[in-house]
Parts: C-alpha cells; sequence; structure tokens
C-alpha cells in the first residue's frame, strides 16, 4: 500500500476518532463531573451528607469501572441501538465509551475537590454562603488544575478504548488498524496507525500541561478565593492574638 492510499484512508478514519472521542468526552464531563462532586459532597462530613446515597453512588462508579470496555460494549448493545439506530460507526461507539467513561471520571474529580483545603469551605458557610456557592466559587476554581489534568487522563483513555471499539466495527483508526493492517496484512499501515495514535497523544498531554502549569502560576483562581484565604488568614491572626498572654 502506497503512502496516497494510507492518507485516502487515514484522514476520515482520524475525523471519525476525534468525533467519536468528542463526543464521548464532552458527555463525560457533563455527567462526570456532578457525579464526582457529589461522591465527595454526600459523603461524612460533606455539606450534604447522606450515607446511603454516597454508598450506592460509590456502589455505582465501582461496578461501572470494573466492567472491561469490550464486555460492555457487547452488554449496551441494545441500549446503544436505541439510542443512535445502529450498533455500528462512530456514533455507536460514542455511547459505551461514554458509559464506560463517567464512573472513571468521576472518581478522578472525587480525587481533585478531596484536595481542597476544607478551612475555605468553612469560611464561605461562615460569610453565609450555601452548598452551590461553595461549589462555585471554592471547590471548582480550587481544583481546576486537577480538573484539567483528569479530563486528559479521560481523554487519552478514551483514545485507547476507541481503537478497542474499532474491533467491533466502531468505526476510526481502531476499524482501520484491524481491517487493513491485521486481516489484509499491511503491518507497515498498522504501525503507521499506531504512530499517529501516539502522537495525538502526546500532542493532547504536551498541551494539559502547558494549561495546567498555567493555571498553577496563577495561584488563585477568582477574587473571591483570594478574599476568603485572606481573610481566614486574619482570622487566624486574630486568634493567634487572643491567645497570647497578656
Amino acid at each position: 500500500m502506497t503512502w496516497d492510499q494510507m492518507q485516502e484512508l487515514m484522514w476520515p478514519a482520524t475525523a471519525e476518532t476525534f468525533q467519536m472521542v468528542g463526543v464521548a468526552t464532552l458527555a463525560t464531563i457533563l455527567l462526570g463531573l456532578p457525579l464526582g462532586l457529589l461522591l465527595v459532597l454526600t459523603d461524612k462530613g460533606g455539606a450534604l451528607q447522606n450515607g446511603p446515597v454516597n454508598r450506592v453512588i460509590g456502589a455505582i462508579v465501582n461496578v461501572g469501572r470494573s466492567l472491561p470496555f469490550i464486555i460492555l460494549m457487547v452488554a449496551l448493545q441494545p441500549f446503544t441501538k436505541g439510542v443512535t439506530g445502529t450498533t455500528i460507526g462512530w456514533q455507536a461507539a460514542s455511547v459505551p465509551l461514554t458509559v464506560g467513561a463517567i464512573p472513571f471520571f468521576a472518581r478522578l474529580v472525587e480525587t481533585a475537590v478531596r484536595e481542597v483545603d476544607k478551612g475555605l469551605l468553612e469560611a464561605v458557610h461562615a460569610m453565609g454562603g450555601g452548598t452551590w456557592t461553595a461549589i462555585r466559587k471554592v471547590l471548582l476554581p480550587e481544583s481546576l488544575p486537577a480538573l484539567v489534568s483528569s479530563a486528559t487522563t479521560t481523554i487519552i483513555a478514551l483514545i485507547g478504548f476507541s481503537a478497542m471499539a474499532g474491533t467491533v466495527g466502531g468505526g476510526g483508526l481502531g476499524t482501520l488498524a484491524v481491517n487493513y493492517g491485521y486481516q489484509r496484512f499491511e503491518t507497515a499501515f498498522m504501525w503507521v496507525i499506531v504512530a499517529e495514535l501516539v502522537v495525538i497523544v502526546m500532542a493532547i498531554q504536551l498541551i494539559s500541561d502547558l494549561i495546567v502549569r498555567r493555571l498553577a502560576d496563577r495561584g488563585g483562581f477568582g477574587g473571591t478565593t483570594r478574599l476568603l484565604r485572606s481573610r481566614r488568614t486574619e482570622l487566624t491572626e486574630e486568634e493567634e492574638e487572643l491567645a497570647l498572654p497578656h
């Protein structure tokens, strides 16, 4: 197979990979982010502390994470067909990709949000702020670099899953690698596809690292958060002054 023939096949397949990963990423973030926040908020000591709800959500997330993707694709075929009208192509592959990635991303979100200084949350509540204010003004801004890293990890995992989806007609570069690289013994073509996937992953990771460093260099992520930090520092100094012997 010549280079021109490879390019003619690779561009549409690359576009399909980006489409299925893009749709799955968007849906995963929209659904996985609130799920991860709920895992933190409903846990012991959280603003919405609720043991039974937390255990149910945790169990669902754990079950979702434990299922191998290839089995998930097969098991979800009736649901996938009901959503997209088909079980092949990148549109169909986006459904199990999303279902498989949501619990994975939710756990990453939970880990990132738990790292936020609890003193800032206490300061928000002391100033009369509610749960939504704490989420919008503290939890999300303070955990933003970690959330970006979590989203990047999820995207890279989705790219790997999308290649796996190609084995069962999911479209994209995975299908191309199976149909030409494996079934037609075009080994060189398969390695070209592997090299392209490596380049894509490296580019995504590089962009993510730049964004995370940029966010981390800013220190605070909003005037409200910096105000809370200053207020907390002032309160701590006042408490220390009161504690000193007169």
